[in-house]
């Protein structure tokens, strides 16, 4: 019992240190937690409760930083902590609420090249947590830590495209955008059945026919493509972010951790000392060891 009353204590004093170095963290946090519950309310009055519910997802996300720092005892550097926050607001209250992904044609291209190089970084952390764990005798390389932070990443952009097209398929969101093409070439189309591509290119207009007999002309200028080039750019911009900081962690390892850009988006392992859970009483005389001071 008093072993767990110490561990809780630790946790507690860990908490307040990280709270008093995180006051644009929290600034931030507060703020963006004002606009999205401002939001909801508009949005509940004008019973848009699908926009509700978005709302209520994203103030339930901002949490999750805070809950990974707390569970897995680790320290997240505040401009990664502040990017995820943004990243976060800027997917679902700006882009999905206020119609960003249609508003701004880069938009959903921005934000997928950002998650691409967080995705990178966070994968990057695990492998060098790991690496400097004492209870795991690795010593892996820089060449192999950054190719697991870009696989990584890459395995997250996949998995999330998985997640749009299966929202498309079940709930017809539509979270992959679809595309006016003008020339579109298909086997499908050989009148013989066979395995020629036809080739149609020009094309002005496509003209749907219902199962009823009507014939909807859709007026896009064009033939709409469904989803597989929005999918398809998608995880190519992500790769672009994926490789970017898998070569900015490459040289921060090369180089011993002394890279200051790359350290705003690595975290770190809290380490719990005995004398951090009572500063007053340091052990040995000596000042008691601040987790926040990577000096010390």
């Amino acid at each position: 019992m008093a072993k767990k009353k110490k561990g809780v204590r630790a946790v507690l004093y860990t908490a307040h240190q990280a709270l008093r170095r995180k006051q644009t963290v929290a600034v931030v946090y507060i703020a963006l937690r004002v606009l999205v519950i401002a939001v909801m309310v508009a949005q509940f009055f004008n019973g848009d409760f699908e926009s509700v519910f978005l709302c209520a997802l994203t103030l339930v996300l901002f949490l999750l930083p805070t809950v990974f720092e707390r569970t897995l005892m680790i320290d997240l550097p505040n401009t990664l902590e502040i990017i995820i926050m943004l990243f976060i607001f800027a997917a679902e209250i700006l882009g999905e609420i206020s119609s960003f992904y249609t508003t701004f044609k880069h938009w959903d291209t921005i934000l997928h090249t950002l998650n691409g190089f967080l995705c990178a970084a966070i994968g990057f952390a695990l492998v060098d947590m790991l690496n400097r764990t004492e209870k795991f005798s690795l010593s892996l390389s820089p060449v192999f830590m950054s190719i697991v932070a870009f696989c990584f990443s890459m395995t997250i952009g996949v998995l999330w495209e998985f997640f749009e097209c299966g929202m498309d398929q079940l709930l017809m969101l539509d979270m992959q955008k679809d595309t006016v093409v003008h020339t579109i070439s298909s086997v499908m189309l050989d009148p013989a059945g066979g395995n020629n591509r036809v080739l149609i290119d020009n094309i002005v207009d496509t003209i749907v026919v219902t199962g009823d007999g009507r014939q909807i002309s859709l007026g896009l200028g064009g033939y709409l493509d469904v989803g597989i080039l929005d999918t398809m750019k998608d995880l190519f911009v992500n790769f672009i972010g994926a490789v970017v900081f898998s070569i900015i962690g490459y040289f921060y390892i090369k180089s011993r951790g002394k890279g200051k850009f790359a350290s705003r988006f690595i975290p770190k392992v809290v380490e719990v000392q005995p004398e951090d859970i009572n500063p007053r009483q340091p052990k040995f005389g000596k000042k008691a060891k601040n987790f926040s001071d990577p000096k010390e």
